[in-house]
Formats: C-alpha cells, structure tokens, sequence
C-alpha cells in the first residue's frame, strides 16, 4: 500500500498527518478515542460540546502538543455571527492548549453568511498565534472553490462522497496555487452509501463503510478523511480498510454508479 493513502502533509501549514481523522460526534467513547491515538490517529475534529474528545486531547495536548492536529470552530448562526475571539477561547480551554491548529466558521451555506469581514477577523485571530490556520465549512462550493483559488483560505472542510463529487468540479481544481488543507466529512453519506436504494438489484453489492473511506481517500486532493465512530468496533473495521489501499479500477467504478443511483434516490430500503 502506498504511504501517500496513508499519510500526508496537511496543506501549506505543514504538519504530517494520518489521512483517516476521528471526529467524536456520535461519543465512541474515551477508550474508543485512546484506540484511535494507538493506531497513529493524529488528527481530530471537535465542536467543544463532544467531551469525550476534549476530555482525552487535555490528556495528551499537555505532553506531546506538536504531534497533533485540532481542528475545531465557530458556528455561524446565520442571524447575527458569533463572538469569534471568544468562541476560540473557549475552545483552548476545552482542548487545554494555547493554540489551535485549524480553526474554522462552520455551517457556511451562502456567501453571505461569510462576509469580508469576517474573514478578516479570523485573520486577526491568525496573527495572534492561538490559531495556525483558519478556514471555513462550507456547503457552496462555488463560493469555497473562488476562496481557494483567491487563496483567502489556509483550510477548507467539506462534504465529499461517492453520492456527493461536486467538489472534484468546483473545489479541487482550485487548490493548487494556495494549496489548503482539505477536510472531508461523511464518506458514507450519514449511512446512506450502507443501504440499497430504491431500484438497485436485491442481491447487487452495497458498499461497506470501508470502501467509502477508501473512495474519498483514493482522491489525493483530500488530506483528512474524518471518521465518526460510535463505537470501538467501527473504529477498527474503518482502518482495516486503510490497509487495502486505494480503490481499483473496478471498484471505482462501482462506488461511482451506486453512489450516483443514490444521489437521486429520496427513498430507502434495506
């Protein structure tokens, strides 16, 4: 298996990371999340509220700091925009760090809700050395991929799955002159990638939540791949998967047309 499916550098900002991050959403648990550092897992998204996570991160935060990466944020709350500079101290004192390694505005659906100044905010922010990278969650990808292209971005976190490619459109080509770090979530589209959809052939083959990892990480534009695992269990299927490498061919192809079957499919079944 080629070290790059495993391992990148994360963007401009440089740190070394394992492709595969563990977002703590669903509380796997602390010895799920102590699992997940065992296994090389050194990247790790939290809102503040998953406890879990910051429980664990005050643990080893305080003796190795540089080996890990924290990506974290601010909600927008589209009437009215957060207390930046005061959301991102409390998320030092969850995390128990001075810094935090990507600090983003998440939810950002128009281009309005991230206004220029805004994002000159989180610049200040930037400047002040509590943050070494801040960037945006976004579900427009125009407006994420225009960003990236202005470079007004060190990180950019978005939806990216077998049912959801837009991105290699409108983000991806815009990434290599700034070169962001690229985050991605829900691979298996909150499960829906794990089901038949309406017409697919009863016995035809439904993925495995391992290979929808592995479909987004075959794609080099991504640096993170977050997995949200509710349990021990999940944690170890999605990285055995790791170890079978970047999709084939034929694989590919097949993750390509279930995903497009059930990116027009309302309805589900088993």
């Amino acid at each position: 298996m080629p070290e790059e499916f495993t391992y990148t550098t994360f963007g401009k900002i440089g740190p070394r990371v394992r492709r595969l991050g563990l977002s703590a959403t669903y509380r796997p648990g602390r010895k799920t999340i102590y699992k997940a550092l065992d296994a090389g897992i050194n990247c790790f998204f939290g809102y503040g509220f998953d406890s879990h996570l910051t429980c664990v991160m005050r643990d080893v935060l305080r003796r190795d700091r540089e080996d890990y990466v924290i990506i974290t944020g601010a909600y927008n709350l589209i009437v009215g925009h957060p207390d930046i500079s005061r959301t991102l101290e409390k998320r030092l004192r969850q995390f128990g760090t001075d810094y935090i390694d990507v600090f983003l505005f998440l939810g950002v659906t128009k281009e309005k809700h991230f206004p220029g100044h805004l994002r000159e905010e989180f610049h200040r922010l930037r400047e002040t050395g509590k943050v070494r990278a801040i960037g945006m969650s976004c579900h427009n990808r125009k407006f994420a991929g225009r960003l990236c292209a202005e470079g007004a971005l060190d990180a950019i976190m978005m939806r990216y799955n077998a049912a959801h490619t837009g991105a290699e459109q409108d983000i991806f080509p815009h990434l290599k002159a700034h070169r962001p770090g690229v985050i991605s979530y829900t691979a298996t589209r909150w499960g829906r990638l794990l089901r038949r959809p309406r017409g697919w052939p009863v016995d035809g083959r439904i993925p495995t939540a391992g290979d929808c990892y592995r479909f987004v990480l075959s794609n080099p534009n991504v640096h993170v791949c977050l997995t949200a695992p509710r349990n021990a269990a999940q944690l170890k299927e999605n990285l055995a998967a790791l170890e079978e490498g970047p999709l084939d061919d034929e694989d590919m192809s097949f993750m390509r047309e279930f995903g497009k079957v059930v990116h027009h499919t309302r309805k589900w079944f088993m």
